[in-house]
């Protein structure tokens, strides 16, 4: 080991030597001739590398179209996601929150759902007061990706805000597919404040709900269960207004 005293440092791989910082200071050695590995090290050094291309991908998708800090750890439990899940695509992202410490369940009791058809419908229910807060804002966002050639086919986004404490009559999108890719469908809600949004994690949310594979076939039970309750004539998004027929019961959120 030698320390690096030339005005120029460097970090990593240069010809047969290795630099390395440690604390404030740089330091040189060689790199070894040969590197061994067993089978079994080779093996989990590819499955994390694919792992981690595929976490890149969906963080690239959707993180450039997300508003709010985002949990920093999410970078490490995607990885992992796909690491623990092979390529079972769907294991490893749905339910996934990008901010593990919240999740959309704080702002919708009954939870939005998506259709193998890939129509999202957010169901009509009470939503909570959240202290301080005036709207949420509700992101739905939709990336299609191959992870085959890592790239992203396109995304699309449908924004709605809702009042908190009132009634919601429910929504409505249906989404754009692609034939080559995995559609990924993301709902972000934020809490807002006058038009701004709070910073907090308590109050900002991103949970992957649906998974699409182009791939899947569908039996002629599940087809008929979309029919009946996804049965409306949907362009691209329909919710009407409705009011709650009943003293309203008030979900208090801190």
């Amino acid at each position: 080991m030698a320390k690096q005293t030339s005005l120029i440092t460097f970090t990593g791989k240069l010809g047969n030597m290795i630099g390395y910082q440690r604390k404030n200071h740089y330091f040189l050695r060689s790199a070894p001739d040969t590197v061994r590995q067993t089978e079994n090290t080779r093996r989990a050094a590819k499955r994390f590398g694919s792992a981690s291309k595929k976490g890149a991908l969906i963080r690239h998708a959707f993180c450039g179209q997300m508003e709010g800090d985002i949990d920093g750890t999410h970078v490490n439990r995607l990885t992992k996601a796909f690491i623990m899940n092979g390529r079972n695509h769907e294991a490893a992202l749905k339910g996934f929150r990008f901010n593990q410490y919240t999740g959309i369940d704080h702002f919708f009791s009954i939870a939005p759902a998506c259709s193998p058809e890939g129509v999202v419908h957010i169901p009509a229910q009470l939503l909570p007061v959240i202290k301080g807060s005036t709207a949420l804002e509700v992101k739905v966002i939709t990336a299609t990706v191959s992870f085959g050639t890592q790239r992203i086919i396109h995304t699309n986004i449908h924004i709605l805000t809702l009042n908190p404490g009132e009634y919601f009559a429910g929504a409505f999108f249906k989404i754009d597919q692609s034939s080559t890719g995995i559609s990924v469908v993301t709902i972000q809600v934020r809490a807002l404040r006058e038009g701004i949004p709070s910073y907090s994690k308590k109050h900002m949310a991103a949970d992957i709900i649906a998974v699409i594979t182009p791939e899947r076939e569908y039996t002629s039970d599940k087809a008929a269960y979309v029919q009946q309750h996804f049965s409306h004539n949907l362009s691209e998004v329909h919710f009407t207004n409705a009011h709650l027929h009943q003293s309203p019961v008030f979900i208090q959120r801190e």
